[in-house]
């Protein structure tokens, strides 16, 4: 018998940073071989499109831009 464990994506902290223009990054973009980029708003609504079908997992937290 196997057990995998699946654990939840840490939070986005202000320390972390967009890797196109260094602003507060919202999205989190981690990619089949395990890199990830960091995006703002701005930046991940622009690439979303094509980069999302490409990752396994797509961190969302620009929910916390309206708060």
């Amino acid at each position: 018998m196997s057990i995998t464990a699946t654990t939840e994506p840490a939070a986005l902290t202000r320390a972390d940073r967009c890797d196109r223009c260094d602003a507060q990054a919202y999205v989190r973009a981690v990619l089949p071989s395990g890199g990830e980029l960091l995006f703002c708003g701005h930046h991940a609504r622009d690439v979303e499109g094509a980069l999302r079908p490409q990752t396994t997992l797509w961190q969302d937290e620009t929910e916390q831009l309206n708060v």
